[in-house]
């Protein structure tokens, strides 16, 4: 028995390390989003269930919302490639570092903690309680990202 979950173990940590050497931490950032979102829609569904308010409709406008999400996704990380096309590509445009991708991560960081809070409504409708804290951890977090990004989009500059 031991042999067994010992060997569970390492062919966990082999597929884990394996897909982190093929995703790297982007891709990671994208599966945590994905799940997040499947979650969100699990517990958005639960939530309306249980205040019996679920119906047909409104899951399929959730399901467009989080086909939105992925078209913004797409967007950003074709953002990232055409700035990483041209800074190696262009003379004119260089940055005093190597630009490896900022846009896609951000927007995904940005989702995910939207998804959290979300989550955490969802949970507040099903009757659980949740510390106030948390949520205003969420908020905070997602305060931080809208500036990074901000900032990142030249917002606030003079």
């Amino acid at each position: 028995m031991d042999k067994t979950i010992h060997s569970m173990k390492a062919a966990v940590a082999a597929a884990i390390g394996l897909l982190t050497g093929l995703w790297g931490w982007l891709g990671w950032l994208a599966a945590g989003w994905i799940a997040a979102m499947a979650l969100d829609y699990l517990t958005g569904s639960l939530a309306a269930a249980r205040a019996g308010a679920w119906s047909s409709g409104k899951a399929r406008d959730g399901i467009w919302h989080k086909c939105g999400m992925v078209v913004v996704v797409a967007v950003a990380a074709g953002t990232d490639l055409l700035l990483s096309l041209v800074l190696a590509n262009l003379p004119l445009a260089a940055l005093p570092v190597e630009y490896a991708g900022l846009v896609c991560p951000v927007v995904l960081v940005w989702y995910i903690v939207t998804e959290l809070g979300s989550m955490v409504e969802n949970a507040v409708v099903m009757g659980a309680p949740v510390p106030k804290w948390l949520v205003k951890l969420l908020a905070l977090g997602k305060d931080a990202v809208d500036s990074a990004g901000d900032k990142l989009g030249g917002e606030g500059k003079e």
